[in-house]
């Protein structure tokens, strides 16, 4: 029995949300990590500073956001499993190497510990302003797949699953975070590794005079070779053929466009994760994601204690947005308020899936209600339940 007592406590671990970060990422294989300080996601680079050597990778510091998304692209054209950190700043200044990885369909893994802004703006405060930044910052019509945890160990969870979506679907991952998220600390019980499932890339069986570098397949998930592993293929931006060099023609420019989008649409159900919470009997609802919808989730107890039937939709996928399970647990709720720490991101996509404000089960007008605080400041239960009893 005190042996059992043992290896339990061993499980448990008292671990700052930064720290899952880079535990996550050591433990889904990544051995190569290019980055720039920037608060408050600079712990992540020094744990993997230490951490990494140990295990043979790889931690270069860049002179900046744009060199770091560079360095992790031909690290991973090379064949590492690459991630970089930063904050809003610095996303920015990635977007355009984060553009160029979805275009060549390079697996890479972008930590963004989201702080007030813009400019400088707050950077020992939180924000859940880059919601939309990540899906559309880069141009062009491009996929996008970027997580948002809500606890540290979430956080670590989601680390693991954003490299192993990196991989599976040759794309670059963003990780969102905040500045409570990265710098708070729980009691966290890792899982087993054994337990723990890892995605590596698929390698090419084919000879090298076979293999194509963006060859079509129906499932839209491609062996990709490694440079130094004897395949010949080309690296570009621009719109190129499925050997990788550039092309002006229009039909295998449809081609490699229609595959950067059915990669990730054809893969909803494996990439969207959602969490329902109390839905069941719910005539309110709140839609939230990250640090705020810890919030949330209070805010619906409270409200249960007085005899309200209200739930929760908590996103943890936020791009791809999950349009088919907000239509399934909204479609019939009297009024949804959505909280989030910026003037408004995520209402504007609530209102588009919802198709305006019908209810189609009273036929009535639905409310749409945002709760929103940009100071540096967090939503508190008590300002959302405060906010339910001012609508009826």
């Amino acid at each position: 029995m005190a042996r059992v007592k043992k290896d339990i406590e061993k499980q448990v671990v008292l671990m700052q949300g930064n720290e899952a970060i880079a535990r996550g990422a050591l433990d889904a294989g990544v051995n190569f990590f290019a980055g720039y300080p920037i608060t408050p996601s600079t712990e992540v680079a020094e744990i993997l500073s230490v951490e990494l050597p140990k295990r043979g990778g790889k931690l270069i510091q860049m002179e900046d956001e744009i060199a770091s998304i560079s360095a992790i692209i031909g690290a991973s054209l090379a064949g590492a499993k690459a991630m970089t950190a930063t904050s809003g700043p610095g996303f920015s200044l990635m977007l355009e190497g984060i553009g160029f990885a979805k275009i060549t369909e390079t697996p890479c893994v972008v930590i963004d510990v989201m702080r007030g802004g813009p400019s400088t703006g707050l950077p020992t405060k939180p924000s859940q302003s880059d919601i939309m930044q990540t899906r559309w910052g880069n141009h062009g019509d491009a996929p996008a797949i970027v997580l948002y945890p809500d606890s540290v160990l979430e956080t670590y969870e989601l680390t693991i699953r954003a490299v192993n979506l990196s991989e599976k679907y040759r794309t670059c991952v963003v990780l969102l975070t905040d500045e409570i998220l990265g710098h708070m600390r729980e009691a966290v019980s890792l899982p087993d590794l054994k337990n723990i499932k890892i995605v590596n890339r698929i390698k090419p069986t084919v000879p090298p005079e076979w293999y194509r570098h963006y060859d079509e397949n129906p499932k839209y998930i491609q062996p990709v070779a490694s440079y130094g592993e004897g395949y010949r293929f080309h690296v570009t931006g621009l719109a190129h053929d499925d050997y990788g060099f550039p092309t002006n023609k229009a039909d295998e420019i449809t081609l490699m466009m229609d595959r950067l989008k059915k990669k990730i649409t054809h893969h909803l159900k494996d990439i969207i994760q959602i969490e329902s919470f109390k839905m069941e009997d719910a005539r309110t609802a709140i839609f939230a994601t990250g640090i705020t919808a810890r919030a949330a989730k209070s805010a619906v107890l409270m409200a249960r204690k007085s005899g309200k039937r209200v739930g929760l939709i908590r996103p943890l996928t936020i791009w791809p947005f999950p349009d088919d399970a907000i239509r399934k647990y909204l479609r019939n709720v009297k009024n949804i308020f959505v909280p989030e720490l910026n003037q408004g991101q995520l209402i504007k996509e609530v209102k588009r899936v919802m198709g305006g404000v019908w209810n189609y089960e009273s036929r009535k007008s639905r409310q749409i209600i945002p709760i929103q605080k940009y100071n540096g400041e967090l939503i508190t239960p008590t300002e959302i339940v405060n906010a339910m009893k001012e609508v009826r």
